[in-house]
């Protein structure tokens, strides 16, 4: 256990392994007990036996996207905290969509600079985040 998180467990998902690798190896670092999926339903199956603090969720994922991932996460973890993100124009119809049915979600873009992931993610864990009403 190193930093002052200590073993808060992040799950993240994304279909680029070289997102879900660099962004799992500066957590680890900060002393982040990690998972990673590169599909909606890996997720799924990560958190039927493992409840993660917090969900790293990317919105464009193949066959289920980020948002419905996101709700089944919420739904099964209501305390899990939600961070998605993603690199698509496209993401802001599926977001409106979601918010219809009630399920309101912040979305970051891609890419996060790390530094601003860690604090971020640290924010979230904590409850807060500074500049967000």
């Amino acid at each position: 256990m190193n930093g002052k998180d200590g073993n808060r467990s992040i799950l993240i998902v994304d279909d680029e392994p070289e997102v879900t690798e660099s962004l799992a190896a500066i957590l680890q670092q900060y002393g982040y007990n990690v998972r990673v999926a590169q599909t909606a339903e890996q997720a799924i199956g990560a958190i039927a036996d493992w409840q993660p603090d917090l969900a790293i969720v990317d919105v464009v994922l193949p066959q289920m996207n980020g948002i419905d991932l996101a709700v089944t996460i919420r739904n099964a973890h209501p305390n899990c905290r939600l961070v998605l993100f993603s690199g698509q124009q496209t993401s802001q119809s599926v977001l409106e969509e979601a918010a219809k049915k009630g399920h309101l979600f912040e979305i970051l873009a891609k890419p996060v600079h790390p530094l601003f992931m860690l604090d971020y993610v640290s924010s979230r864990l904590a409850g807060r985040f500074r500049g967000v009403a």
